[in-house]
């Protein structure tokens, strides 16, 4: 229980840096971070399986690179229904998800560190 609280915390302070870095995301503050985080882990659990599987076709003749593009389509969703999270566009949604994702194996990753 408590390292899926610490990585909550480790993937908030991730989208915190991510809106620092990339121009075109904005997020208002901690706590709005923690409920954005809630809701891409949603929007990826619920949504993202059927997505991939009505896009399959394409994602198979672009060899998966439209994976990117639903990536950042969920992304830029999961913005939309956290008030205080923006996303300005399409660029700002693939630089965004692409960084979340590399920094959410980082995380994944060094979970295993964690000695709690």
């Amino acid at each position: 229980m408590i390292r899926a609280i610490i990585k909550w915390i480790l993937f908030a302070l991730a989208l915190i840096l991510i809106a620092k870095i990339v121009p075109g995301i904005q997020i208002t503050g901690f706590k709005t971070a923690l409920f954005a985080v809630i809701i891409i882990g949603l929007v990826n659990m619920l949504i993202k399986p059927i997505i991939s599987l009505l896009a399959l076709p394409i994602n198979l003749l672009t060899l998966g690179l439209f994976t990117l593009v639903i990536n950042a389509g969920l992304f830029a969703l999961s913005a939309y229904f956290v008030h205080g999270f923006h996303v300005g566009g399409f660029v700002p949604a693939l630089l965004g998800s692409i960084l979340f994702s590399i920094l959410s194996m980082i995380i994944n990753a060094s979970g295993k560190l964690i000695p709690v």
